[in-house]
Order: structure tokens, then C-alpha cells, then sequence
């Protein structure tokens, strides 16, 4: 069984599947070995690893080698955070997707914001023009990859930000999504609401105050990913274990 048919199997299980994100191959290893069932890149990790702001500033093809290499060496379903797309037209867009797709990643996230000085919501009749253009070319060309679609209200801290999501995953929906990616929705209510509006696989994400597994299997919620907050985490566990190495002229800090 390839990885593109083990990761859309995953989303349509009764128990939702833990996404761990990575930010380079030995991590990607590292999850592997702990039992994920699956893998994907965090924009802000991978960026911020090779010295970039989060938003796209990364070269994509950084992130293309990155995939090929995980890919390589890794046996389970990979996914590639594309942000916006890392490009302004439809074309490019394609042109990522495409390649993606022929060095092996079994799915990619598509947001429906475009980063810059600040983050900007694109409206629902462009973005949905330019989701259908994309799954319209990955259908025609018997691409084998999933779609998986985030939307920004609750990451944008909208006050509508629950109308805003539904109405949102209606029309895409409709337009070719096989998945949809909500971040920083953490209340049960609200994820109630969302898988409800639905039959694609919702995706949450690692925030505090997210309900626990058990939980949100219940809340029918079928992907939970984790972000840039495991990288973030041992970065800064590296920072006070490098500082203590320093301060006590000694390496008790490493075995401590």
C-alpha cells in the first residue's frame, strides 16, 4: 500500500491520528521511531531551522529537498505545509504541487491567508476559484495527493470566528478540499460545530486548552497536528541547557 493511500485511510478512521511536525529529516526519523502514524512539516519550524521568519520566506526549494530526503528515508505518509502556496498564481501554485507529488509527499496544507506584514484573510470567492483550479488539475492529471484545506478565522482571532470557519468549509467543500485544517479552535462547542457542518476530516491543532485524544475523537475530530510548539519546546529547553553549560563550567547539564 502506498503512503498517499495509508494517509487518506488515517482520515477516515473512528480514532484521530497524531501528525507530528517536523523541521528537519532526523526529526521526521524521531517520530517514526515513537510510533506516528504519520508526518508533516510546520512552516515555523522549518523556517525558523534554517534562520527564516515563518510567512513564506523560506526558498521553496528548500522545502522541495528537505522532501525528497524525508522521503528517502522515512516509511510513513509525509504531508508538506505550503502555506499560501508559496505563490501568487494558480500556475505556481501547480508547479509546487506537481513537485512535490513526484518526489513522493503524500498531502499537502493550503491556507486561505496570504502572509506579509500582517496576514490577510482572502476572500471566499477567490480562494475558492483558486482551490478549484488546483483540485480540478490534480484530478485530471490522477495526481495522488491530499488537499488539505486551513482555514484562518480562530488563528486570526476573529469575533465571527465560528461563522466565519462554517460558512468557509461549505464552500470548500464544494470546491475539491479532502480535508479541512482549523487552527487554535480549542473549545468542544466549537469543534462540535465544525465537524458537524462537514463529512471532510477536521484537523485541529496543539494549542492550550485543547481537549485531550480522548476527547476530541469524541468531538468526531479526525487529524490533530501539533505546529511549531514541539520544536519551540526543545529549543528552549537547548537554550537553558546550553546557558547552564556556561554559568557552571561543566557538562552536567547534558546528562542531567
Amino acid at each position: 500500500m502506498g503512503t498517499f493511500k495509508k494517509f487518506v485511510e488515517l482520515h477516515q478512521n473512528t480514532t484521530p491520528f497524531l501528525l507530528g511536525n517536523i523541521w528537519d529529516v532526523k526529526s521526521a526519523q524521531v517520530f517514526e521511531a515513537s510510533g506516528y502514524q504519520a508526518i508533516g512539516t510546520s512552516s515555523q519550524a522549518l523556517a525558523n531551522s534554517f534562520g527564516y521568519e515563518d510567512g513564506e520566506k523560506l526558498p521553496f526549494e528548500i522545502i522541495l529537498q528537505l522532501a525528497k530526503r524525508v522521503v528517502e528515508l522515512v516509511q510513513i505518509p509525509f504531508s508538506v505545509d505550503l502555506e499560501g502556496g508559496h505563490s501568487r498564481t494558480v500556475s505556481g501554485i501547480i508547479e509546487h504541487i506537481e513537485k512535490l507529488h513526484d518526489v513522493g509527499v503524500a498531502g499537502i496544507n493550503l491556507e486561505d491567508t496570504i502572509a506579509g506584514s500582517t496576514r490577510t484573510l482572502q476572500s471566499v470567492a477567490n480562494f475558492q476559484q483558486l482551490l478549484l483550479a488546483i483540485s480540478n488539475h490534480i484530478e485530471r492529471n490522477n495526481l495522488k495527493i491530499f488537499l488539505n484545506i486551513r482555514t484562518d478565522g480562530f488563528l486570526l482571532g476573529m469575533p465571527a470566528a465560528l461563522q466565519e470557519t462554517l460558512s468557509r468549509i461549505n464552500a470548500y467543500q464544494n470546491s475539491g478540499a479532502d480535508g479541512i485544517f482549523v487552527p487554535c479552535i480549542t473549545k468542544k462547542d466549537d469543534i462540535i460545530e465544525v465537524v458537524k457542518s462537514t463529512s471532510l476530516p477536521i484537523n485541529v491543532m496543539c494549542m492550550p486548552g485543547l481537549p485531550d485524544f480522548k476527547q476530541l475523537e469524541m468531538l468526531g475530530v479526525k487529524r490533530i497536528s501539533m505546529g511549531g510548539f514541539f520544536f519551540n519546546r526543545l529549543y528552549e529547553d537547548a537554550l537553558k541547557r546550553s546557558a547552564a553549560i556556561v554559568n557552571e563550567r561543566d557538562f552536567s547539564a547534558i546528562f542531567s
